[in-house]
C-alpha cells in the first residue's frame, strides 16, 4: 500500500490530498528517509510524521483494505510518540492561549464606536 493512502487509512491526515502533500514537503519519513508518496509500506515500518510542530512516531503492524474507523485504528498501527513530544502540543495549546484569550481580538463595530465616542469625549473635556 502507498504511504500517503496508508496514513489516511489509519487516519494520521484527513484527506489523501493532504497527506501526499506532507509527503512532498518531507513530512513523512520512513526509517528516517524522506518518502515519496508512492513509496510502499510494508509491516514493521517505523513511519515519523511531522503535522502541527509535533513529530509523531508510529509503527505499521498491518495494512487495512480502506479508511478504518477511529476505534479501529489500533489493529492497523502502533503509537510510539515519544511523550515529550505530545507534552510540547500542550505547551504550544497553553502558549496560544497565553498570547490571546478566545474571543477576543478585534474589536467589533460597537466596540469601535464606543471607543469613537471615548476618544470624542476625552478631547472635548481636554480642551
Amino acid at each position: 500500500m502507498r504511504v500517503d493512502k496508508y496514513l489516511w487509512a489509519v487516519r494520521y491526515f484527513k484527506t489523501r490530498s493532504i497527506a501526499t502533500n506532507a509527503c512532498k514537503k518531507g513530512h513523512v519519513k520512513i526509517d528516517g528517509e524522506s518518502v515519496k508518496p508512492s513509496r510502499n509500506v510494508y509491516p514493521t515500518d517505523k513511519i515519523e510524521i511531522r503535522k502541527n510542530q509535533i513529530n509523531y512516531k508510529i509503527e505499521v503492524l498491518d495494512l487495512p483494505k480502506s479508511r478504518v474507523g477511529a476505534k479501529l485504528v489500533s489493529i492497523y498501527c502502533t503509537d510510539i510518540t515519544p511523550k515529550e513530544n505530545l507534552e510540547k502540543l500542550d505547551l504550544l495549546k497553553y502558549s496560544q492561549d497565553y498570547y490571546r484569550k478566545k474571543g477576543t481580538g478585534r474589536p467589533t463595530k460597537k466596540d469601535r464606536r464606543e471607543l469613537d465616542e471615548l476618544k470624542e469625549n476625552t478631547k472635548d473635556e481636554l480642551e
